[in-house]
């Protein structure tokens, strides 16, 4: 009988091939330790954070139409003689762009839908875009240190803008053609520079043989490449500040409170991602966009009757179309201020949005991290900006449409003008009123709610005859809810004379500031929190319930 004396180590067998791929990786870069680190960080569950996640989602789905649509599509503005299978424009000559627009849309297998999905997608990210951005700004989730993320998310918004623009000219079709001459009488408008705008953009007299190619490369190249980039950017400021959240029991300013990222996060947001691509789908497929075959090709001695522009360079168009045609004549030169004073004024609505969260910190001297959202009636000045701001927007939007609107309700042009030229200035203002009145009542409201509770609808007789309604008590997680906000005072010149009696002079930056400061947090701005000691009070019986 033999025995093996063998002190060789026992060989086990191989490892699962994903598992030798993962260890090779972290050997090189990590990965186990970044897993650890973030596999597990929390997001919160409130329904509002979703609306990101459309703009993520759908700027994906516009890369990846995009990168199919790229295989098929012609930036040409040579003259052809069409033959394909769209029997009306049979024998008509046509740029080389527009001809194989057609031939995605009717030759192509699954093209037309691919467009179609393609510019919904770019639709639905820049609404997503809009309505998260105002997600941001209601709930003060843009203050330090999210301030860059702010900017992040603004360009992207203003990218997206000019992307679509580029994207919807490509097909060099009539109404995408009198979109860009659009385009070039606003570039020409420029003082100085902007014939030579207008000359290096087009290669030449409008329209030249290049805009085409121009915006294709600027199109799938230039702009996607500075987005990718700033969604990135974006995506890791929110990893590395977390999430904000809305105030409640067990939130503070140095925890998140919600579901981690695996596996519960990544299998919600994995079904929604599918969610989000249905929908845009169901939309392509039922709902037709930028239908270029009914319109014919771009010729520059026609305008599409009823020429729109997608909803999101409407307000541009609206300022354009609701300004006077002035023209001065300066040095020998004619500027159109009917057109150069709307892109500034569009500038300048842009630039305030970008750089509100600095305005903001520089008025109120609040420097400090915030992680916790406010409710945005607690916060009514803000609010009221926000409404206004949307109001004029709405309300340019509905000048970028005056003849469609005064066709469809039999109005007359000129009214629909004067009622933009009015609204863009009275509708603002009205708006920032009764918004900021409505926030103070419902701040009064979640007043006498802590102190009174919720009316139950029961009534009450009392010995002495008085009929009361019962009021029920809030709940403990209710009442931290209505009570967490903070109540910031004004800022205050302070004493302008010193102790030696020496008056020192006020900038009037520092009296600005105060003024402003004041009409954020002044006594007409906020109701104060009803304290403990009344809390106690009412609730010890010396009030009614």
């Amino acid at each position: 009988m033999s025995t093996n004396t063998s002190t060789q180590p026992r060989s086990r067998g191989k490892a699962p091939a994903g598992e030798r791929v993962a260890d090779w990786a972290d050997g090189r870069l990590g990965i186990y330790s970044l897993a650890k680190a973030n596999m597990r960080k929390i997001f919160p569950d409130h329904w509002s954070f979703m609306l990101g996640e459309i703009c993520l989602y759908s700027f994906l789905i516009i890369i990846l139409t995009g990168v199919y649509l790229t295989l098929f599509f012609h930036p040409s503005m040579n003259e052809v003689e069409y033959h394909g299978s769209y029997v009306p424009m049979q024998g008509q000559l046509m740029s080389e762009a527009y001809a194989s627009t057609l031939r995605i849309s009717f030759d192509v297998r699954g093209g037309l839908l691919i467009r179609q999905i393609h510019h919904w997608a770019a639709v639905v990210f820049l609404a997503g875009m809009f309505v998260h951005m105002m997600r941001v700004f209601f709930t003060g989730a843009f203050r330090k240190p999210r301030e860059i993320n702010w900017l992040f998310g603004f360009l992207l918004f203003v990218l997206g803008m000019f992307t679509g623009f580029t994207g919807y000219s490509l097909p060099d079709d009539l109404l995408s053609g009198t979109g860009v001459r659009f385009t070039q009488g606003a570039i020409l408008s420029v003082p100085i520079v902007g014939t030579y705008l207008s000359m290096f953009l087009f290669g030449g007299e409008f329209p030249g043989t290049d805009f085409v190619a121009r915006f294709y490369s600027i199109h799938i190249l230039l702009l996607p490449g500075i987005m990718l980039g700033l969604v990135v950017g974006h995506l890791i400021l929110v990893f590395y500040h977390k999430h904000t959240q809305f105030a409640g029991p067990g939130r503070n300013n140095k925890n998140v409170v919600g579901m981690p990222l695996l596996p519960v996060y990544m299998a919600k947001a994995g079904g929604f991602f599918f969610l989000v691509f249905g929908f845009i789908a169901l939309l392509a497929g039922i709902a037709s966009i930028n239908p270029i075959w009914n319109l014919g090709p771009y010729r520059p001695d026609m305008v599409s009757t009823g020429a729109q522009p997608d909803w999101y360079m409407g307000f541009a168009e609206g300022l354009v179309r609701a300004m006077p045609g002035w023209e001065i004549n300066f040095w020998g030169h004619t500027l159109v201020l009917g057109v150069f004073v709307p892109l500034v004024l569009f500038g300048l609505f842009l630039g305030v949005i970008a750089l509100y969260p600095f305005i903001e910190s520089w008025i109120t001297g609040d420097k400090r991290e915030h992680h916790i959202l406010d409710r945005p009636r607690n916060a009514p000045t803000r609010t009221a900006f926000g409404v206004a701001w949307v109001t004029g927007y709405m309300i340019m939007l509905i000048g970028g449409g005056n003849d469609i609107i005064a066709t469809h309700f039999n109005l007359s042009i000129n009214a629909v003008t004067w009622f933009v030229r009015i609204g863009f200035f009275a509708g603002p203002v009205i708006a920032f009123i009764v918004t900021k009145r409505i926030c103070l009542g419902l701040q009064r409201r979640d007043r006498d709610k802590v102190l009174h509770g919720r009316e139950s609808g029961i009534i009450k007789r009392l010995p002495h005859g008085e009929f009361i309604e019962v009021h029920e008590p809030l709940s403990q997680e209710a009442l931290y809810t209505l009570t967490a906000h903070e109540q910031y005072k004004p800022l205050e010149i302070g004493p302008t004379v010193d102790e030696h009696g020496v008056e020192r002079k006020v900038k009037g930056t520092e009296k600005l500031r105060a003024k402003l400061s004041k009409a954020y947090y002044g006594e007409e701005s906020q109701i104060p929190k009803p304290t403990v000691e009344e809390y106690n009070e009412i609730t010890s019986g010396h009030g009614h319930h």
